[in-house]
């Protein structure tokens, strides 16, 4: 069956003379005969996460100010019910972005949905201050979306440095996206910035394009005292391969009054760097595409209206604080003219209680019987901890943590008795095919379910 509606078709009737229009028989069809068909996901987990408010993370962190945190045991009411690896899984929410550029005959659109789908990436970490589970050297994880299109697999390939690979396809043929990812975590006092090493690729194979690009850095304020809060800010870049064109994307940091808080913006332009259009938006809410010459406009008349109400106001204290500020206003402005690339899938009622998890994160660590048959025994599903975790049962979690990363440290050390080096299943390193540079490569296989020799890891 297909999603779409033939809005336009008719079917009469000609015996009674009776014309019914084809959408209401088909929205009839849907929803009574095909709504079985749609794969149903929980929208809720086992238990509400637990109150962080009796636990201080000062008194693991007070020592560890400007160091690399990969090392840094932390207890496990700071974490939420997911593997690293499950939340890097996070990128293909809004998968629907990429199957729309393969769609397009324009290199410019196309480069519009990447950009989108670059923006929406990071926007389920939003609200997100718990801390995914380390993976463990070997741990995987799968996700087939059939609704969405996609499969994907992921792979801790390596443990020092922590750096985790995945590899994603769409059902159709039309794209493959893949990546590592090395979280380089420091803590800076107040907060902690996490910048995501590493290099996502995306292919549209019926247009023969890649593009690349890496993702802003993500910094969590009021670790100490306060609420906590997110930003992302830094630049990121863009790059059609085969063209030459580029997207550059500024996202911002908020700002001593908060004017800039999540807004991003930026421009594509050809090889020769002639604008093509303007990006903007709010990598929380949206990303909008307008002319160039008319985003100008706009934002030379919005600085002279910011300057004037700096200079009306009298300014106090200018010493930087970490509260959140509050911007000016909650939502974006659409400069006229705009079309809308990507809007925010609003989060389920119950989120704050649920780790403040969309819709898609909630369903990551489903596990059914016919599933658990399937899959390695290696699968971030079966992970004892994250399960109790999950389940509400916070001392099992915290003893199965320890457990687990003990066994670790043992099987590393056998390791280096017998001279023995670690050997990756799923994926091998090697030169990327579009920049050249030294990445982690799906070595292929996974989806033929012949699993021997994994390692006992759990």
């Amino acid at each position: 069956y297909s999603h779409s509606l033939k809005k336009t078709a008719v079917v009469t009737l000609s015996r009674d003379k009776i014309t019914l229009s084809w959408l209401v028989l088909e929205y009839f069809s849907y929803f009574c005969f095909f709504s079985p068909l749609l794969p149903f996901h929980r929208t809720s987990l086992p238990s509400p996460m637990f109150s962080r408010n009796d636990f201080s993370i000062w008194s693991i962190l007070r020592k560890c100010i400007g160091m690399e945190l990969s090392k840094i045991t932390m207890p496990v009411i700071f974490n939420e019910p997911l593997s690293f690896l499950q939340r890097l899984t996070e990128y293909m929410e809004h998968t629907y972005l990429i199957h729309k550029a393969s769609s397009l005959s324009s290199t410019t659109e196309r480069m519009q949905c990447v950009a989108a789908f670059a923006v929406s990436a990071v926007a389920s970490q939003w609200e997100r201050t718990g801390k995914p589970f380390n993976p463990l050297l070997g741990e995987t994880y799968e996700l087939i979306r059939d609704d969405l299109g996609f499969r994907l697999l992921s792979e801790q390939v390596s443990h020092h440095p922590p750096i985790s690979a995945f590899y994603a396809e769409g059902l159709n043929n039309d794209f493959v996206f893949h990546g590592s990812i090395y979280p380089k975590l420091k803590f800076w006092g107040k907060s902690v910035e996490a910048e995501p090493k590493g290099t996502m690729t995306l292919e549209l194979l019926e247009h023969n394009e890649a593009y690349t690009w890496t993702n802003p850095t993500c910094c969590v304020h009021n670790i100490i005292v306060g609420k906590l809060w997110i930003e992302q800010y830094g630049n990121v870049e863009i790059t059609n391969h085969k063209t030459g064109e580029k997207c550059v994307l500024s996202f911002k940091p908020c700002g001593l009054f908060g004017k800039e808080l999540h807004k991003v913006e930026g421009y594509i332009q050809d090889k020769s760097k002639k604008k093509l259009c303007a990006l903007y938006g709010k990598w929380t809410e949206c990303l909008y595409s307008v002319d160039p010459a008319t985003f100008e406009a706009y934002k030379k008349n919005d600085k002279k209206n910011t300057e004037e109400k700096k200079s009306s106001k009298q300014v106090g204290n200018t010493e930087e604080s970490d509260e959140m500020p509050l911007p000016d206003s909650e939502s974006v402005y659409v400069i006229p003219g705009s079309v809308l690339l990507w809007k925010i899938t609003p989060r389920p009622p119950n989120s704050a209680q649920m780790y403040n998890f969309t819709s898609f994160a909630m369903a990551l660590n489903e596990l059914d019987k016919e599933m658990e048959s399937v899959i390695p025994k290696t699968d971030c599903r079966l992970r004892p901890d994250i399960r109790a975790m999950e389940n509400g049962e916070i001392d099992l979690a915290s003893e199965e943590k320890k457990r687990l990363e003990e066994k670790q440290r043992t099987a590393r050390k056998n390791r280096s008795k017998s001279e023995e080096d670690w050997k990756t299943r799923w994926f091998h390193q090697g030169p990327n095919p579009h920049t050249g540079t030294q990445d982690w490569l799906y070595s292929g296989n996974y989806w033929d379910r012949n699993y021997f020799n994994l390692p006992d890891i759990y």
